[in-house]
């Protein structure tokens, strides 16, 4: 599920690159979904800033990055599909709910919030990662979910104070990395992604740390793995 095209007011298009790499790799059919509604804003990714005169439709903007196959939100059903997952980027907080502009006291999105609880109800897993946690984190009362770490640690984690938004949310946040941590004494996985087993709701971090993409590709395939282990099949 998409939320626009671009980090700032869109679909982190890395995460989403990196999702499709590892359901491709894992052998897993594909479709892409937006919801067709007008982003929050348009932002100019060259400068950081908004673009003031400037509208554009989320569900037409995520076509960039599915290539053109996509559907609207409002026709994804569980009956379809074995599972479901949210990259991350802003447009996960401006465009599938209000999270950016009011924290805690946000709204989800419709359909998102139809899809989130449709697949939680049918015991079919679903992942996120980045700030897309959230989204289950409002919707699904008592989920685990990660965020990566609670503290800034001097920039490393410059969306710390999300994991708290989490726990105002009702969720539980639970502290993982983004990178390996040496010596290694359980398995690497487990570093990367939690796995609500209660819930089938595995989130990784992703570019919520500051780190190289090479870790964030990691990160996610550790996330996708499990959603498809999740899925039985």
């Amino acid at each position: 599920v998409l939320s626009g095209c671009g980090v700032y007011d869109g679909t982190e298009i890395h995460e989403a690159s990196a999702i499709l790499v590892h359901l491709s790799r894992g052998g897993a059919e594909v479709q892409m979904y937006a919801p067709d509604v007008p982003q929050m804003h348009v932002i100019d990714h060259s400068k950081g800033q908004p673009a003031e005169a400037e509208s554009r439709n989320v569900l037409v903007e995520s076509a960039r990055i599915a290539r053109g196959k996509i559907a609207s939100l409002a026709k994804l059903t569980t009956a379809d599909h074995d599972a479901v997952i949210f990259p991350g980027g802003f447009g996960a907080a401006k465009n599938l709910s209000t999270f950016a502009v009011d924290g805690k006291d946000c709204k989800v999105n419709r359909e998102v919030e139809r899809v989130l609880k449709d697949f939680h109800k049918a015991g079919k897993p679903i992942g996120l990662c980045c700030i897309s946690p959230v989204l289950a984190a409002k919707v699904l009362s008592g989920a685990e979910v990660t965020v990566g770490h609670e503290e800034e640690e001097g920039g490393k984690w410059p969306y710390a104070g999300t994991a708290g938004a989490i726990k105002e949310l009702g969720g539980k946040h639970c502290v993982k990395e983004v990178t390996i941590s040496f010596p290694v004494n359980f398995h690497v996985e487990r570093q990367f992604t939690h796995v609500d087993a209660k819930n089938k709701v595995v989130t990784t971090p992703a570019f919520m740390c500051e780190t190289e993409l090479h870790n964030i590709f990691d990160g996610i395939g550790a996330m996708v793995k499990n959603v498809l282990k999740l899925t039985g099949k």
